[in-house]
C-alpha cells in the first residue's frame, strides 16, 4: 500500500510550483500570509523529518500535538508521520486530572506545542485563560521534550526548539528518505490518536495507522469530488489533506470559522469546496444573510449571487446535520451543493447524502423517513454508504427500553427482522468496517489485544431498499455540541457528588443547526421524602436558584472544559421511564427547551 505522504512526493515531481498550501492572515483576515507550493512542502516535509531523526525522534515515538492549522503546524505534523512517529491530540481544556490521565495513557515521548499555549498555561496570561474557565495544565513541566511554533514567549521551556528551525537542522535526501526510516503502510504503530471521551480511570482514545489515515482522506476525496487545481477552504485538515493529496490548494483561513465568521465568508466565496461544523455554517449564514448575499434563491440572479458568495461544494459533518440548516444553507446560497457527512473518529467519513435527497426524504417523498405507505420506522437519512465501506445491521440489540421499530425487545421483530407489523424495516445497531477503520483503541492496543474488525457505531438503524442508512435514535446517551461527543453517564456521579445536589442529569437540547445545547438538570438533596412529587408529575424547574447558581460555580472543576453546560437548571424531581426507570431524557429535553432559548429540530 503506497504511503499517502509518497503521493505528496510524486506531486512535487510532477507540480513543483502549484500552491499547494495558502494561509490567510492580517486584521481582516484576507490578506495571504503564506503560500507553499508542492515541491516547497515535500521538502519541507522531508527536512523537518530529518531534523526529528537527528533530534533522537525514533519509529513509534509519541508527541502529544496542540497546534492550530497553518503552514508551520502542517509540515510538522506531516513530518512527525514521515519520521514514524504518532500525533497524540489530547485536549488542553480537560481538567487536570483527565489530561494528567490521558498523559499517562499516551505516554508521550514529545510535546508539539504551540509557543501561546506555553505561555498561557504557565505564564502571566494563565490567570487570563483560568478566567475564561481553561484550566491549562502547565505545558512547559512536562516530563517530554518539547517543540514549539510561533515566534518565543515566556513559558517556552528551556531546551524547546522551534519547529522552524528544524529545517536548518534537516537535509534533504538525494534518493529520498531509507526504506527504514518510514512507518509501514499499515503497521500496527500508531499515527494518530485522538482522545474522544473516557474517565480518569479509563481514558478512552482512538489509533489510527499510517494505512487507516490513507484511508481516510481517500474516502474524504470522494465526499469533496476533489480534483487538481481546485481551491479548498477550510480549517478541517480531513478535507484539507485531501485536497492536497488530489493536486489542489488547500486554504486556510486565519481564524477559526466561528470565531471570524466574516473573514471566512469572504475567504470560502468561490472556493470549489469547503468543510464545516454544523455550528461554523450556522455563523456562516448569519454573515451571509445580514449583507444579502446569495438570497433569492428563485430565478438566474439569486442563482449566480450564490454561487459567488459561497464555493461549489459545502460539505457538513461532525454532528447530526438537520433538514432545517440545509434548507437554510440552500436558500441562502442556492448556487452551492450541500451535502451531509456521516462518520464517527473510529471510521471516518462512513456515508453522505446532498441537501436535495435529505430534504426530499424528510418531506417524505422519498422512502428514507416514511418507511413507505404501510408504517415502519421513521428517521434520519444519512445517505449511501461511500465506496469500500461495509454496513451490518446488528438486529440483536439488547438492553433498550424504547425501541423506535416497533420489534422485539431484542430488536430483531417478532417475525425475525422485521417491525411488529411485519412490514417496516429491521431496525438494529448500525455496524460499520472500511479502509480509514481504526486499528483500535489505544489502551487495547496497548494490552496486545487484536485489532479492531469493525465499528459499533452505537446508531440505531436501518438501510432502507435503496441501500441508503437512516438513523432512528441511538443505543446509548451522547451529546454532540460541536465536535465534542460528550458521554453523559461519565460526568454525572461526579455532578451528583457535589454539595447540595442528589441527583444530576446532563441532556443535549437540539438546535436548529443539528448542534446540541448542553442543559445540566440538578435536584436538591434534604427535602423531605413525604413531600417529594410524585414520578408521574410534571417536573417544576427554576433558573438562577441558589442550587443552580452553586452548581455553576464548580463545574469547572469536575467536568471536562469541552463539557461545560451551557445552563444550569434545578429541577424539582428528575422523571423516569422505561423497564429500568432510568432519567426521562426525552422528557427532560421537552421540559428544558424553553429555557435553553432553542426549540427542537
Amino acid at each position: 500500500m503506497t504511503h499517502f505522504l509518497d503521493v505528496l512526493a510524486a506531486l512535487a515531481r510532477d507540480t513543483p510550483d502549484a500552491v499547494a498550501l495558502r494561509w490567510f492572515g492580517g486584521r481582516d483576515g484576507a490578506r495571504v500570509r503564506e503560500e507553499v507550493t508542492f515541491a516547497g512542502l515535500a521538502e519541507r516535509v522531508e527536512r523537518t523529518a530529518s531534523g526529528l531523526r537527528a533530534l533522537g525522534m525514533a519509529p513509534g515515538d509519541r508527541v502529544l500535538f496542540s497546534i492550530r492549522p497553518r503552514p508551520e503546524g502542517i509540515i510538522l505534523c506531516l513530518a512527525i508521520l514521515r519520521a514514524g512517529g504518532a500525533v497524540a491530540f489530547v485536549d488542553p481544556g480537560s481538567t487536570p486530572e483527565l489530561f494528567a490521565a490521558r498523559i499517562a495513557a499516551a505516554r508521550p515521548r514529545w510535546a508539539a506545542t504551540e509557543a501561546l499555549l506555553y505561555a498561557a498555561s504557565s505564564g502571566p496570561l494563565r490567570g487570563i485563560a483560568r478566567s475564561r474557565g481553561l484550566l491549562l495544565p502547565d505545558y512547559g513541566r512536562l516530563p517530554v521534550r518539547h517543540l514549539y511554533s510561533g515566534r518565543w514567549l515566556p513559558g517556552v521551556p528551556r531546551g524547546a526548539r522551534r519547529a522552524a528551525r528544524l529545517l536548518a537542522d534537516g537535509f534533504l535526501p538525494t534518493a529520498g528518505p531509507p526504506a527504514a526510516d518510514l512507518p509501514a503502510a499499515d503497521g500496527g504503530d500508531p499515527a494518530l490518536i485522538v482522545f474522544t471521551s473516557g474517565t480518569t480511570a479509563e481514558p478512552k482514545a482512538v489509533v489510527h495507522t499510517a494505512g487507516t489515515l490513507g484511508g481516510m482522506l481517500g474516502l474524504f476525496a470522494q465526499v469533496g469530488g476533489l480534483r487538481a487545481g481546485q481551491r479548498a477552504h477550510t480549517d478541517q485538515m480531513f478535507l484539507g489533506l485531501p485536497a492536497v493529496l488530489a493536486g489542489g490548494t488547500w486554504e486556510i483561513p486565519a481564524r477559526a470559522p466561528k470565531d471570524a465568521p466574516e473573514a471566512f465568508a469572504r475567504g470560502v466565496a468561490g472556493a470549489d469546496s469547503s468543510f464545516l461544523v454544523p455550528a461554523d455554517v450556522t455563523a456562516l449564514l448569519d454573515v451571509l444573510e445580514a449583507r444579502g448575499a446569495g438570497g433569492g434563491a428563485d430565478g438566474a440572479a439569486g442563482q449566480v449571487a450564490g454561487r459567488a458568495a459561497g464555493p461549489a461544494v459545502l460539505a457538513v459533518g461532525a454532528a447530526p446535520v438537520t433538514v432545517a440548516l440545509l434548507e437554510r444553507g440552500r436558500r441562502v446560497l442556492p448556487g452551492t451543493r450541500w451535502i451531509a457527512v456521516y462518520g464517527a473518529t473510529e471510521i471516518l467519513p462512513a456515508a453522505m447524502t446532498d441537501a436535495d435527497e435529505k430534504i426530499a426524504a424528510a418531506a417524505g417523498s422519498g422512502t428514507a423517513t416514511s418507511a413507505g405507505s404501510d408504517g415502519g420506522a421513521a428517521g434520519d437519512l444519512v445517505g449511501r454508504p461511500l465506496d469500500g465501506i461495509g454496513v451490518r445491521i446488528d438486529h440483536a440489540v439488547v438492553g433498550l427500553d424504547e425501541d423506535p421499530s416497533g420489534a422485539g425487545a431484542d430488536g430483531s421483530g417478532a417475525d425475525g427482522g422485521t417491525g411488529a407489523d411485519g412490514d417496516g424495516p429491521a431496525v438494529g445497531e448500525l455496524v460499520l468496517t472500511g479502509p480509514s477503520l481504526m486499528a483500535g483503541y489505544l489502551a487495547d492496543l496497548d494490552a496486545g489485544r487484536p485489532r479492531a474488525t469493525e465499528h459499533r457505531t452505537g446508531d440505531l438503524a436501518y438501510q432502507d431498499a435503496e441501500g441508503r442508512i437512516v438513523l432512528v435514535g441511538r443505543n446509548r446517551d451522547m451529546i454532540i455540541r460541536g465536535t465534542v461527543n460528550i458521554y453523559p453517564g461519565l460526568f454525572e456521579p461526579r455532578l451528583r457528588d457535589l454539595p447540595g445536589v442528589a441527583d444530576a442529569v446532563m441532556v443535549g437540547v437540539p438546535m436548529p443547526d443539528g448542534d446540541e445545547r448542553v442543559v445540566l438538570v440538578v435536584t436538591a438533596e434534604g427535602a423531605p421524602q413525604e413531600s417529594a412529587p410524585r414520578n408521574q408529575d410534571t417536573p417544576r424547574v427554576r433558573v438562577g436558584s441558589d442550587l443552580a447558581r452553586a452548581v455553576e460555580a464548580q463545574v469547572g472543576q469536575v467536568l471536562d472544559h469541552g463539557a461545560l453546560p451551557d445552563l444550569v437548571v434545578e429541577a424539582s424531581h428528575v422523571p423516569l421511564a422505561g423497564r429500568s426507570r432510568k432519567p426521562d431524557r426525552h422528557a427532560l429535553v421537552d421540559l428544558v427547551s424553553p429555557l435553553a432559548g432553542t426549540v427542537r429540530a
